[in-house]
């Protein structure tokens, strides 16, 4: 079996012990090159594929790969990898649904607490030698706990439940939205209420996001959505940024319309200087003191990527045996 590795090298090396696997596999490391004949150069006879969640897998390379059987996310996403033409031959597309539940989740917690207590900006005003100044302002404005806040979930899966779960342990309410609800005795066990989407927008005090990325999900926060938000929310993304328009972020906040935003994820990625949200962070003093930013790395913590590796070795391990694998998202 070979397999060519379109992520980085060092964290494969990293989290798989390779004397646990057959001798007579091959290995071709690519990286993060997007270039399909190069790709076809250096691994077009591989069986089998692991890509970073977010890098494309697409028709052009599937179809020229004549012995593919499997293409692996490293991640949960799998957003750029082409489902239509998996299926077409009859190849599995798996992920790694619910490893990183319990690390995005803390995550998720973690952005809500830095908003709420002003984490990044009261970091640079000691450093600056603002500390009395600091404390005093924010005194007299008040500092909510995160228990008292009323959170909305949109999204309830994996993450979605492990991230209530978390927020029971501070004391909040916890209502959320999914297309097929969960069973009152999910409900009674997570302690969730269910409301309508709209709802949640209209009536929490913090909204945090968990769902997919796909046609559907594109911009979810868009001017409309923005505007049904409770003045002075907060907003919490650790999903996919492609969920969230930002101009539509930067508006809702430049009004006031909501008070914050907590970001794991912006789009699009990678993220650079120019993106519109970095770019008037540096440009509006005022508005970077209300945006808290993280690198996408609420997933990437060591017990997640053991999970990770666990569950891509046992899959390839299947399909070199002539065996299902698990976590299949396409209909090969």
């Amino acid at each position: 079996m070979k397999i060519m590795f379109m992520t980085l090298r060092d964290r494969v090396e990293r989290f798989t012990d390779f004397s646990n696997l057959s001798k007579d596999w091959e290995y071709v490391f690519a990286g993060y090159e997007k270039d399909t004949t190069k790709l076809l150069e250096m691994g077009g006879d591989a069986d089998a594929i692991l890509a970073d969640a977010i890098t494309p897998v697409p028709k052009e390379l599937i179809e020229a790969m004549p012995n593919l059987k499997i293409i692996h996310s490293e991640g949960v996403g799998y957003e750029g990898i082409n489902l239509a033409a998996a299926d077409e031959k009859h190849i599995y597309v798996c992920n790694n649904r619910g490893a990183n539940k319990t690390a995005v989740a803390e995550q998720a917690v973690m952005l809500m607490l830095m908003v709420l207590r002003h984490a990044v900006t009261g970091h640079n005003r000691v450093l600056e030698g603002r500390q009395i100044e600091a404390k005093a302002s924010w005194s007299m404005e008040g500092i909510s706990e995160l228990g008292s806040m009323h959170v909305g979930i949109i999204g309830m899966g994996d993450i979605g439940i492990e991230t209530a779960k978390l927020l029971n342990a501070f004391g909040c309410r916890v209502s959320y939205n999914k297309r097929y609800p969960l069973s009152p005795s999910q409900e009674k066990e997570y302690n969730v209420t269910y409301m309508s989407a709209d709802d949640i927008l209209k009536n929490c005090d913090i909204v945090s996001l968990h769902i997919p990325s796909n046609k559907e999900t594109f911009e979810y926060m868009n001017e409309e959505r923005f505007a049904m938000m409770k003045k002075g929310s907060i907003l919490i993304n650790t999903a996919r940024g492609e969920v969230v328009k930002n101009e539509a972020l930067l508006e809702a906040l430049k009004s006031g319309q909501i008070a914050a935003a907590g970001l794991d994820v912006l789009a699009p990625e990678p993220v650079k200087e120019d993106n519109i949200v970095v770019k008037a962070m540096k440009n509006d003093g005022e508005l970077a003191e209300k945006i808290v930013l993280a690198p996408h790395i609420g997933g990437l913590t060591v017990q997640t990527f053991d999970k990770i590796y666990g569950t891509i070795w046992s899959n390839f391990k299947k399909v070199c045996a002539g065996e299902t694998p698990v976590n299949i998202v396409n209909h090969p």
